[in-house]
């Protein structure tokens, strides 16, 4: 039977999706966390429309196939955020393409994502680098899902104003804008670093979804 290349043209669309990606070393710490902690919080905000946010996770080294460190998902659990079925990915250009966010560890991450292309600067921060623009955006400035705007767009908004602000408003220090790595180290530095990822994403997940966490 011939191939009929208008196949695919006619077949349905997915929904549109926001997706974000968490980067850092390893994939088996730090991007985890965030990963875990992210949809953690879009499912306590959003319920059913989370699903419209996709949160993934990879590292630069990543051991491909690893699952996450004993520690980090002990420090997951008690976020109350599901540590189950995680399988470590190295960073792949598919990964990059398809990201609308890309949010790193460190700057030397951040330099590695955008110099694999792909336009990739513009949506590439580390994620303190991040929080802190975000911090500086009125969310009165974003379509509002209360008035019927969809989560996507405002998401992407959100990446287009932070992208704004960047060369604006810079970091105290380099450091600032960085999670360091807690690999090897005992579950007090694991507790520390989850704490930093959670109070990092906060103020995202909020201006992301419109919803303040309930604390």
């Amino acid at each position: 039977m011939p191939e009929f290349p208008g196949f695919l043209t006619i077949s349905p669309r997915p929904l549109d999706t926001f997706r974000i990606l968490f980067v850092c070393t390893g994939n088996v710490c730090r991007s985890p966390i965030a990963e875990r902690l992210t949809r953690h919080e879009l499912d306590v905000r959003l319920r059913g429309a989370a699903g419209r946010i996709v949160v993934e996770s990879a590292g630069t080294w990543g051991h491909e196939g690893a699952p996450m460190e004993a520690h980090a998902a002990t420090v997951l659990d008690e976020y109350g955020a599901d540590s189950a079925d995680f399988v470590g990915r190295e960073l792949l250009d598919e990964h990059v393409v398809e990201a609308d966010l890309v949010l790193t560890a460190t700057l030397d991450h951040r330099a590695q994502v955008i110099s694999m292309g792909h336009t990739a600067g513009l949506r590439t921060f580390t994620l303190k680098e991040f929080t802190r623009l975000v911090r500086r955006i009125d969310p009165s400035t974003l379509p509002d899902p209360r008035t019927g705007a969809d989560v996507t767009q405002r998401a992407r908004a959100l990446v287009r104003s932070a992208a704004a602000l960047r060369g604006w408003l810079l970091a105290a220090s380099p450091e600032a804008d960085e999670v360091h790595d807690p690999y090897g180290a005992p579950i007090g530095m694991f507790r520390n670093c989850g704490e930093e990822i959670f109070d990092a994403l906060e103020p995202v997940v909020t201006a992301l979804t419109g919803v303040s966490g309930h604390h």
